[in-house]
This record gives structure tokens, sequence and C-alpha cells, in this order.
């Protein structure tokens, strides 16, 4: 490697809620020569970061401008209304949002669901961050809609959660720029999350085996070819109890002799 030369690498971005640990464990198995680095950002800033070059990829939260980018939508949550345990809600299986009417319902800044109209009655400011709406859900202020993973990210001992019907919401997928400097990796990045196996003709082609590795002098097919050769019987030596034995043992004279008549 020269000094003009850039080692390889994989930048991938995700918004909080997304779990990328099982996607990075399949990459370092297989590429474990490109290292993956993981970029987190904010939902709002996602879009931005992948346009600029700060990530190669990344998971983001629908919708996105595809103006510029590329995405595959991958899943959508489970909508869910975050509560204290002692509160009625956590009573219940399932509420719908008609069932928030005379609750307050916390809009953080940073919201995901893009709300056409909230239910419940608004606070009186609105929170900076998820995390501060569930800092206020615990101080017992209001309560809080989010996608479950969200949820599940802040989770505290003293709060639970419940799916609501009727609400917006999020999905999730993976994006990337369309204009991307290293579309190799970014395709190979794509088969990983979309279940593609290692030998996958769309995956990144593997090098040939080095010559140490195969068979002496001979490449794969033609010690195939030699091994099928040499299981065949040799001309004039049939298997014993085979129909070519008999033919056999006349022509070298082995064969049982016939008792004349």
């Amino acid at each position: 490697m020269t000094g003009s030369e850039v080692p390889p690498q994989f930048r991938l971005a995700y918004v909080p809620g997304v779990t990328p640990t099982k996607w990075v464990r399949i990459w370092n198995e297989r590429l474990p020569d490109v290292p993956l680095t993981l970029v987190p950002v904010s939902p709002a800033e996602a879009p931005g970061v992948l346009r600029a070059g700060g990530a190669d990829a990344g998971f983001v939260r629908l919708p996105v401008d595809r103006t510029e980018l590329s995405a595959i939508p991958l899943y959508t949550e489970t909508t869910v209304v975050v509560v204290p345990k002692d509160h009625i809600v956590a009573a219940v299986e399932e509420i719908s949002t008609g069932d928030l009417a005379d609750e307050i319902v916390l809009h953080p800044l940073d919201d995901t669901l893009g709300w056409e109209s909230l239910p419940g009655r608004p606070a009186i400011e609105r929170p900076a961050t998820t995390a501060d709406a569930i800092e206020l859900v615990a101080a017992g202020v209001g309560v809080l809609v989010v996608p479950q993973s969200l949820a599940r990210l802040h989770h505290r001992r003293d709060l639970t959660y419940r799916p609501v019907t009727g609400a917006p919401e999020s999905r999730v997928a993976l994006s990337w720029p369309e204009a991307e400097t290293t579309p190799d990796l970014v395709e190979e990045f794509i088969g990983i999350v979309r279940g593609r196996t290692v030998n996958s003709t769309r995956g990144r082609k593997q090098d040939p085996a080095p010559a140490s590795a195969q068979p002496k002098g001979k490449r794969p097919e033609k010690a195939a070819g030699a091994a099928r050769k040499a299981a065949k019987p040799a001309p004039g030596k049939g298997a014993r109890g085979g129909s070519g034995g008999t033919k056999g043992a006349k022509s070298t004279g082995r064969g049982k002799p016939r008792r004349g008549r």
C-alpha cells in the first residue's frame, strides 16, 4: 500500500431506538479487513449527515427526502404510550388515542411520529428531547407517545408502556447517498440487512483461493475430474461380482475354468 492509498472502511449512522448489533456482527465476520464505524445521529440530523458524506449508509426514520438519498424501508414499529406504573393505563393491555383525551400528552421537539393532530391536552412547553419527556412522565407531569423502541431505550423501573391504536407509526429504513463513494460496500451491507448469504451473487466478490490452498498444481474443477476418472475401473479389470468380472477373468486368465461337457 502506497502513502496515497486509503484503507477501506465503512461508516454506519443510526438513529436512537435502532440496534444495529446483529448486522455489525455479520459484517465483522464477512469483512474482517474493513472496519465498520458506528455514527449515532438524531432523526433530524441523519439525512444531512448522509448527504454531507459523514456516513456511507444509515438507519433512519421515514420520511426522508429522496432527491439525493436512496432508502429501503425495513420495518414499521408499534406505537406505545409511556406512563407511570401506577397509572390507570397500566391496568389495560391496549388503548386508543381517544382514551388519552384527558391526559397531558407531551410532544418533544425530536418527535418522530409526525402527528397531524396530537391527542389529549398539550403541555405548557414542549420538552427539548424524548429523554427530557421521559423525565417529565416519571415526575407525573404527563404521558408520552413514542415508537416502542424508544420506550425500551429509555426504560425506567417506575415506568411502563402500552400499545396505542389510531396513532401514527414510525418506519425505519436503510438509507444512503445516491452518489456514494463506496458502492460495493454499500451493496454488501444492503445484502447483510436483507439476509443474503455469504455466497450470494449480489454480495461482495470473493478473491480466488491462493495456489497453496488448491489441490497440487490443479484447478478445483480439474482435480474433481481427475478424481472421477480415477474412480472408474481400468480397462480389463472389472469389479468382483459385477457383470464386468467375467469379462475380466477371460482376458487375464484368472477366471474360473469351465467344466467340460
